[in-house]
């Protein structure tokens, strides 16, 4: 089994399971990880935009579990396409020649996000005309890939997990708290939006590799991978936001006025190529104002899909780990 990205926070985990069950595991990074090498599993270090690297890693390998993408909310489109595009062709075209039968693709909702409410959709909504960042557009990209790949011999699954969390996360966790004091509720803190925790969204991978064996038809489709029900978006931070210690969100915006806003942030970004990223994006106000929850009614009937984490079990874990990882620290204010 290949994962590519299996040092990040889902490939870990999507790791740790195959181990689990006794699979030889191969890991492709950037970097070696020594909490890998302690499982035993088997580390190629390489760039997923170089083609001979990938295929290096895809040599004698059954499943490859592409979790590997450039994320994030700003950047040069270049960095995104390269990675989330180029990148997936690669893992794509490494399989044909390999002959490695399966793969298994993590996208995101993202690809399909408008920028307005989406409430129990399931996967035929359509793609945008328009994206709000570069990494929703090309995540759209390589989705639409992965299922043209399905012509040939190669049997393909794609996920899409939405709001990937739990303990050990070092992206999203981690951003919500750093941002505590100059964080702004943006609508009416009413919107519900999908979440997984990050062992459910790795039994997932597993189980559409193993449904993939059994019924090659499922080959191309997309499935969407989240917890039984939606949570207010808002209630959750606060929850994060109070095991750290910080207080609350009190401050709230409407959402036109703060899209405006990152609008003109945006636009000095790029006109005086300032460094780093907008304190908001286009994109970010319409993630925290907007709904955005799925019916996975197909994951349920295809894969067997069902969350064996709940969500206030999930909860439990995630608050305790915030509280130990940020005991004594200081909360900048």
């Amino acid at each position: 089994m290949l994962v590519t990205g299996g040092g990040g926070f889902l490939g870990k985990a999507i790791v740790k399971k195959l181990v689990e069950r006794g699979d030889r595991v191969r890991s492709f990074s950037r970097r070696f990880y020594p909490e890998l090498d302690a499982m035993g599993v088997e580390q190629f270090q390489g760039d997923i935009r170089d083609l001979d690297d990938v295929m290096a890693a895809c040599r004698d390998v059954e499943v490859v579990f592409h979790v590997a993408a450039k994320s994030g909310v700003w950047g040069d489109y270049s960095e995104y396409y390269n990675t989330n595009v180029i990148g997936t062709e690669n893992v794509i075209n490494a399989c044909r020649y390999r002959g490695t039968p399966k793969l298994v693709y993590t996208s995101t909702p993202s690809a399909v996000i408008n920028g307005g409410d989406l409430e129990g959709v399931n996967e035929s909504v359509p793609y945008p005309a328009r994206f709000h960042s570069h990494y929703s557009r090309t995540k759209a990209l390589a989705e639409q890939a992965v299922v043209r790949a399905t012509a040939g011999n190669l049997k393909t699954i794609i996920l899409r997990p939405h709001v990937i969390w739990g303990p050990g996360d070092k992206h999203l966790v981690p951003r919500i708290i750093e941002r505590a004091h100059r964080m702004v509720r943006i609508g009416n803190g009413k919107n519900r939006i999908h979440t997984i925790y990050v062992d459910n969204a790795a039994d997932a991978h597993l189980l559409a590799a193993e449904r993939l064996e059994e019924n090659p038809l499922l080959s191309g489709k997309i499935y969407f991978i989240c917890q039984d029900d939606p949570i207010l978006l808002w209630e959750w931070i606060d929850d994060i936001l109070s095991a750290s210690g910080s207080k609350p969100v009190r401050r709230a915006v409407p959402p036109w006025p703060a899209f405006a806003f990152a609008s003109l942030l945006e636009f000095f970004h790029h006109v005086f190529r300032l460094r780093g990223e907008p304190l908001v994006t286009k994109y970010v106000v319409h993630e925290l104002s907007t709904a955005h929850w799925f019916d996975i009614g197909a994951a349920r009937r295809d894969l067997g899909f069902v969350p064996t984490i709940s969500m206030e079990e999930g909860k439990k874990h995630l608050i305790k780990w915030i509280s130990e990882e940020y005991s004594g620290k200081r909360i900048s204010a």
